[in-house]
C-alpha cells in the first residue's frame, strides 16, 4: 500500500521497478524450466544406458551384433562407419557374436549402405553367410524396431560411435530388444563435435519415439536371415 508520505511520482517509479524485477524473475524461471525440460530426454538416455555400455573386450557374448549406418563416400563406408565395422569384425573374430546385422539406408538405387557395409566386413574376414542386411534402417528407432520385429533379434550388442551409443541402447531397450552398447572412440574432429551437438536435439525425438512407439517408415514382412545364419552354424 502506498504510504501518504511518499510523493505520487516516487511511488509510481517504485511500483514500476517492482514490476520490472518480477518480470525478470519470471523470465529467468521460465528459461530455467525450459532448460530442465530440454535436458530431461538426455538424462533419460543416460539413465537407460548407464549399466549397458561396454568395450569390444568386455562386451557380453551375444548371438548378434547390430551395426548402424553412418554414411558413404561414393560406394565405400565413411571413416566413422568403417570404425564401427572394424569393432563389429573384432567382436566376431573373438567369438563375442555369431552374426552381424548391418542396418542402414537403401532408399535410393544409387545409395546402398548395407551392401557397402557387407563388402567391408567380408574384407575384414567376416563370412558373407554371417552378415545379414537390413535395407530399411532409416533412423535409429526404425533399426531397433526392425531388428526385433522383422529379424527376430532378442538380444544384441549394438555398435556405433560413443556420442550415439546411449541413444541407440535406450531406443533398442524401448523397442523390446535386450541390448548392450559398444561405443567406438574417434578423433574429436568437426564430425565428432557435430555428432555430439546433434545428440542433444536428437534426444527429444528419441524420448518421443520411446514413449509413443511409432511404426517404422517401412516395417514389411518378417525375414529369416538371422535365424538361418545361426542355424547354419549349428549344422
Amino acid at each position: 500500500m502506498r504510504g501518504p508520505h511518499l510523493p505520487r511520482v516516487t511511488w509510481s517509479r517504485t511500483a514500476a521497478a517492482l514490476r520490472t524485477v518480477r518480470a525478470r524473475r519470471i523470465a529467468v524461471q521460465t528459461v530455467m524450466a525450459g532448460c530442465v525440460l530440454a535436458l530431461l530426454p538426455s538424462a533419460w538416455m543416460h539413465a537407460a544406458a548407464a549399466d549397458r555400455l561396454r568395450t569390444t573386450a568386455d562386451a557380453p557374448a551375444s548371438q548378434v551384433a547390430v551395426v548402424f549406418g553412418a554414411g558413404l563416400l561414393g560406394s565405400r563406408p565413411t571413416p566413422y562407419l568403417a570404425d564401427r565395422l572394424d569393432a563389429a569384425a573384432e567382436l566376431y573374430r573373438t567369438g563375442k557374436v555369431k552374426v552381424v546385422l548391418v542396418t542402414g539406408d537403401n532408399s535410393r538405387t544409387d545409395y546402398d549402405e548395407p551392401n557397402a557395409m557387407r563388402a567391408y566386413l567380408t574384407r575384414k574376414g567376416v563370412p558373407d553367410t554371417q552378415i545379414v542386411s537390413d535395407y530399411a534402417g532409416f533412423d535409429t528407432w526404425d533399426s531397433c524396431v526392425r531388428a526385433k520385429k522383422v529379424f527376430g533379434v532378442e538380444r544384441a550388442v549394438l555398435v556405433t560411435q560413443g556420442f550415439h551409443i546411449r541413444r541407440a541402447v535406450a531406443l533398442c531397450q524401448a523397442a523390446g530388444l535386450d541390448s548392450y552398447g559398444v561405443g567406438v572412440a574417434d578423433v574429436h574432429d568437426a564430425t565428432w563435435y557435430y555428432g555430439e551437438t546433434r545428440e542433444v536435439f536428437a534426444a527429444g525425438k528419441a524420448a518421443l519415439d520411446a514413449a509413443f512407439k511409432p511404426a517404422p517408415r517401412f516395417l514389411g514382412p518378417k525375414e529369416q536371415g538371422v535365424s538361418r545364419a545361426l542355424a547354419a552354424l549349428a549344422d
